[in-house]
């Protein structure tokens, strides 16, 4: 019988766990994550357990890192499937606040990058970046890990907290796992529940864009504006896709390029009706 992770729900708990984990001279593994846990969050546990001796999945809706409150209010909320995943993944520990415990009354203080978490994503949703990072901060303080892993779907965010633990002298590991998918190319998300039987068709041209992009540039095309103009073609050629941005950006530092001459990443962000998808894909 698998056995079930403990759950804590405050950060002082939450302290006291991972201290002693240290003191038995346990290497602490975190995977924060907002539930409705799917194989690409699992594939993330499964790294972490490998490398780790105590295991922390933090289970939290963020509230400040919604742009828009019906986004935060249709956001799945699946507890029981997410706790059996949890054991079943060999999980340790469920870290699961409230967002009462995590922003109490009073609470003013967040944590912002510049230029990095700007473009692409932050353009589109301002003061998003700065609601994840806070969150992250706030989990790192809490489960003290010597590793997090993150997915690199959400490309992004990835680098930016690499950055934010950089800047600040976490001493903390960021590690990105790679994209998971569906057997046709669609990145797994807890949003994609949401697309419709048409969308969830057509949302494939995200990934044959990445993808006819990818094989341009494998093929010696080395001008940014060339692999934007087919990637977008893709999805041009999907009535349901409303592009919201198609990039070609520095792997390290997510400015963008206009030439491949070091290592860079195609990044976009479109619509499938409601249903806001993000993907992205290596170019080397």
């Amino acid at each position: 019988m698998t056995e079930k992770p403990i759950v804590i729900k405050t950060p002082a708990e939450m302290i006291l766990d991972s201290r002693a984990a240290r003191a038995r001279g346990e290497r602490v593994g975190l995977v924060p994550t907002m539930g409705a846990l799917h194989q690409g969050h699992i594939s993330l546990l499964d790294y972490t357990r490998q490398h780790c001796d105590r295991l922390v999945v933090s289970i939290f809706v963020n509230p400040i890192q919604f742009n828009k409150k019906d986004d935060l209010e249709k956001y799945p909320r699946t507890w029981e499937q997410d706790t059996a995943r949890c054991a079943e993944a060999g999980a340790d520990v469920i870290y699961a606040p409230d967002a009462a415990v995590m922003y109490p009354a009073g609470f003013q203080t967040k944590v912002a990058v510049g230029a990095m978490a700007q473009g692409l994503c932050g353009a589109f949703r301002p003061g998003h970046f700065d609601g994840v990072t806070t969150v992250v901060l706030k989990l790192f303080n809490a489960v003290r890990p010597h590793l997090a892993v993150f997915g690199q779907k959400d490309y992004q965010q990835l680098k930016v907290i690499q950055r934010m633990c950089q800047d600040l002298d976490l001493e903390v590991e960021v590690v990105g796992c790679p994209t998971v998918r569906e057997p046709d190319g669609l990145a797994l998300s807890s949003r994609n529940v949401h697309l419709s039987p048409s969308e969830r068709r057509q949302s494939l041209c995200l990934y044959k864009a990445l993808s006819r992009a990818r094989a341009l540039a494998q093929a010696g095309e080395r001008e940014a504006a060339a692999l934007i103009a087919a990637a977008r073609r893709e999805i041009e050629s999907s009535p349901l896709a409303r592009l919201e941005y198609l990039e070609v950006v520095d792997a390290e530092t997510l400015e963008p390029v206009s030439r491949l001459e070091r290592p860079a990443r195609m990044c976009l962000a479109a619509w499938l009706g409601d249903t806001r998808l993000i993907d992205n894909m290596g170019l080397d």
